[in-house]
């Protein structure tokens, strides 16, 4: 079970991919959008919510503010939350050895896993969700000073849970355990882990493992799953284009956003800046300025395993699917964040000297063009992209191992 956009349920689909290939069956419940690429997958499907309601969240303006975006996607989350449970409720009536693997916000699986006893590993594609005292992630619109105490910055976290997310979402889902016969949860950044098994798929050397990790948490690596998303191959007119001139910069805000217009009117002035082609990624061609001139092309979606290592540097929202893409290519980046981990991703990258970060009222061509020479230009970062894409190519395969894990689960060990 997966709720989210693209850097969310790409995942899951990959890892039920693989897990048919063993020889199980897989049934993912998502977002209804992602039901053709489950099915090309070969994958049962179950739709959380219409196409209409997705689109009706993704098209929400707070869904891409700092501070306001987890609103949205929780509430969302919370609506589809009964019907899943009992749907796993139904399934395991049936005769069926279920086990469960969910995202973070896959909450029907949670309260499946409390109420039916369900053995379910949670996922995680960032480390932005896993809470520490001696290294907490960034949170969104609230860039604390590195300089105070780790600890201190763990506090304010805790605090923004207790003062902004704990009085939207617990109340309504404290209710819904009630009408199941289910005791209150207090904290839900708590509750939406699995007690018996965590699977973070982000490798040792991007985010370190914690002493206070939860001791059910097993670290794995990045999974590069772009082929599983709605073009599995190069389109042909992207590929003509690459042939025809140097790498280009790529720019993408993201499979979900639907107000990125700003940001693609300074792409293109940063390309003409910079005397660069470009590559515009944007699910729709609203949000990207015409005409545009030869050196640019646009298109809704391209898998990036493929553009990328064919691209000079990579300028994007800052989703940690992203972020890994270009590590595997060995490509700076330059993160605009958003929302949600955009922010945490954006510091992990500058702190290693993969990239750097603007943020969206800095991004304006005539810095954009300037922080993207830098990076172009600094054999530092080259250094560091070089040896970050080496640890990529060696770090086996990350789909196979969480497989590995839910067989494991579904063996009892770990359960």
């Amino acid at each position: 079970m997966a709720v989210g956009t693209h850097g969310d349920v790409l995942p899951f689909i990959a890892l039920g991919h693989e897990l048919v290939r063993r020889g199980h069956g897989v049934s993912l419940a998502a977002p209804a959008p992602f039901e053709a690429m489950a099915r090309r997958a070969g994958l049962g499907f179950e739709p959380l919510g219409t196409v209409a309601d997705y689109e009706a969240v993704i098209r929400q303006p707070d869904l891409w503010h700092p501070q306001q975006g987890f609103r949205p996607m929780f509430d969302y989350a919370l609506r589809v939350a009964e019907a899943t449970c009992l749907w796993l409720g139904a399934t395991r009536a049936q005769g069926v050895d279920l086990r469960v693997v969910a995202s973070p916000l896959g909450w029907g699986a949670r309260l499946a896993q409390d109420l039916y006893g369900l053995p379910t590993a949670t996922l995680h594609v960032m480390p932005f969700l896993i809470e520490s005292r001696s290294d907490p992630p960034r949170l969104p619109g609230l860039p604390l000073p590195r300089f105070l105490p780790a600890a201190w910055r763990a506090y304010v976290n805790l605090g923004v849970d207790a003062v902004a997310v704990g009085p939207f979402t617990l109340p309504p889902l404290n209710a819904l355990r009630a009408r199941l016969g289910l005791d209150p949860v207090n904290r839900l950044r708590h509750w939406w882990n699995s007690p018996t098994r965590m699977l973070l798929m982000f490798p040792d050397w991007y985010a370190a493992p914690q002493p206070d990790w939860p001791a059910q948490a097993v670290q794995l690596g990045f999974p590069l799953v772009d082929r599983f998303g709605d073009v599995p191959a190069m389109p042909p007119e992207l590929d003509a284009f690459l042939a025809a001139g140097e790498p280009p910069i790529v720019f993408t805000y993201g499979s979900a956003m639907r107000q990125g217009a700003p940001f693609f009117d300074t792409a293109v002035e940063v390309c003409r800046r910079m005397g660069r082609r470009g590559v515009l990624l944007a699910p729709q061609g609203g949000q990207i300025p015409k005409p545009l001139s030869g050196g640019l092309i646009h298109l809704p979606y391209a898998p990036l395993s493929t553009l990328l290592p064919r691209s000079a540097a990579l300028v994007h929202h800052g989703g940690v699917g992203t972020v890994a893409q270009a590590l595997a290519a060995g490509i700076p980046q330059l993160v605009v964040p958003v929302a949600f981990d955009h922010f945490d991703e954006g510091r992990r990258l500058k702190d290693r000297n993969l990239g750097a970060t603007l943020s969206r009222r800095s991004f304006r061509p005539a810095r954009g063009a300037r922080v993207l020479g830098r990076l172009l230009a600094d054999p530092v970062v080259a250094r560091a992209i070089a040896a970050a894409r080496a640890r990529m190519a060696e770090g086996g395969d990350a789909i196979a191992d969480a497989c590995d894990q839910v067989e494991g689960l579904a063996a009892g060990r770990g359960v």
